[in-house]
């Protein structure tokens, strides 16, 4: 590990705004934040760009960026508690762990901010729109909460399309290109720091807005025999 990583990892260590796997959080989240106020999780939050936006914009609600790298939260739980922002917090744990630490109806929305759209073969099973994650997400949301989607890849965009249409999920908005229709207002104009970088190789920046079903997300495994196919390569 690098010096300045190690620098970062020891400090977020006494953040008190830095959750690191922490135990007996499920379902007591407002004893954390010391209220009831509706929750929005920033997953793959990265440097927490938008959770600590949100919360400086609006103080009624909590915001958790969640990511496993403790190095970019630093970024994030830093600024927060700078800015005396008692209702950012950060989690760090897997994704795929989430429903260990949110109950049933614990969350009102989600954002994913650029999340890694793992465009290889094999790897769709990863991406954070796929069946098998919005299985989990279900299980902590609220009946009607968003999941918003902001990225500079056409292809998770597609594939998210793809996903929510199969599931049967209720889209609120769709915007194949938020700056060239000038719909980059409210929380869509928060420019997170690969966001600029996007903009900059002039790339088209996608976002999608959609709930959940009431019926169970059904996961059907359809990418399964391309996924084993990659990790009888990989094992090979």
């Amino acid at each position: 590990m690098g010096h300045k990583k190690l620098i970062r990892f020891q400090a977020i260590d006494t953040y008190s705004n830095v959750l690191q796997y922490p135990e007996g959080m499920k379902g007591n989240w407002h004893t954390f934040f010391k209220n009831d106020n509706p929750i929005t999780l920033e997953l793959a939050c990265g440097k927490g760009e938008y959770s600590v936006n949100l919360g400086r914009e609006h103080k009624d609600n909590n915001y958790i960026g969640v990511d496993i790298k403790g190095n970019r939260i630093y970024t994030g739980a830093k600024a927060a508690l700078t800015e005396g922002l008692a209702n950012v917090g950060f989690l760090r744990i897997s994704i795929g762990q989430i429903t260990q630490y949110f109950a049933a109806n614990e969350v009102d929305n989600i954002w994913i901010i650029f999340p890694d759209p793992f465009l290889r073969k094999g790897k769709a099973k990863n991406r954070l729109t796929h069946e098998r994650f919005l299985a989990q997400y279900q299980q902590i949301l609220k009946p009607g909460a968003r999941i918003n989607l902001k990225t500079d890849s056409k292809e998770l965009y597609d594939f998210t399309l793809e996903t929510i249409s199969e599931q049967k999920c209720t889209i609120h908005e769709n915007i194949a290109d938020i700056y060239a229709k000038g719909l980059a207002t409210g929380p869509l104009a928060i420019q997170t720091f690969y966001e600029k970088m996007h903009l900059l190789d002039n790339r088209t920046i996608y976002y999608v807005s959609f709930s959940l079903p009431e019926t169970p997300i059904v996961v059907t495994g359809r990418f399964a025999k391309e996924e084993e196919g990659e990790l009888e390569q990989e094992e090979g």
